[in-house]
């Protein structure tokens, strides 16, 4: 993963202060439990009624939304500063015939960013421990739409139980603060969702809770480029 943490986490943030990004991540994939299969279900209602065509999974992990967009057709770019999950990724799709629909790449994000046009970029809850100017990535990912392009950010409206971040006195931004930071032209990007939706979720360990996610969700307009 690069320098975000997927919502069914579970380990802590203790190392973070004596290990860089790439330490940190390594080390949470070279432990963590198996491949469990899952697609953020946001991302999964977003993309279910599209076209297939090309996507960006930023902060891939362990995969479950990459294989889930493979699987429905779509050629996927999954990107994670972990060498161990992308190399995960690319052993999960080529076990289920999708090696042709799936390209990993290492990158860390603060520093280096995929090449290539997508018609939709996928960040999921993407917070970290770690220093990142997140809205200067988000806006490197609209500006690598094609014309029509979605990016859909789904970020933590509330913090869940198995959380690695038990911070009373986090902030949560809403959708309208994002967008906000991002800054794009209306005349080039529109908001086609911003709400705070509510969902039952299981934890690592099964245990479930209701969390809030905050969701924007961008479009490129057509004609631009």
């Amino acid at each position: 993963m690069d320098s975000t943490r997927r919502p069914d986490a579970a380990t802590d943030d203790q190392g973070a202060q004596d290990e860089d990004a790439e330490q940190f991540w390594e080390r949470h994939y070279r432990t963590r439990r198996a491949w469990d299969g899952r697609v953020n279900p946001l991302l999964a209602e977003t993309a279910a009624p599209l076209l297939p065509g090309t996507a960006l999974d930023l902060g891939c992990g362990a995969g479950g939304d990459a294989i889930w967009l493979a699987g429905q057709g779509w050629h996927v770019t999954a990107v994670d500063i972990s060498a161990t999950a992308v190399e995960q990724v690319r052993e999960r799709a080529r076990d289920l015939g999708l090696a042709d629909r799936v390209t990993t790449e290492q990158h860390d994000l603060a520093g280096s960013f995929p090449a290539g046009r997508f018609d939709l970029v996928s960040a999921q809850y993407f917070h970290t421990p770690f220093a990142l100017v997140r809205s200067r990535v988000l806006r490197t990912a609209a500006q690598a739409l094609r014309p029509g392009g979605l990016l859909l950010i789904v970020d933590h409206g509330s913090t869940a139980p198995w959380s690695w971040n038990q911070d009373p006195g986090v902030q949560h931004p809403t959708p309208t603060e994002v967008a906000t930071e991002l800054d794009l032209d209306p005349a080039r990007w529109s908001v086609l969702r911003a709400d705070m939706p509510r969902r039952q979720a299981t934890g690592p360990a099964g245990e479930s809770a209701t969390v809030i996610d905050n969701v924007l969700l961008v479009q490129r307009a057509l004609g631009t480029e």
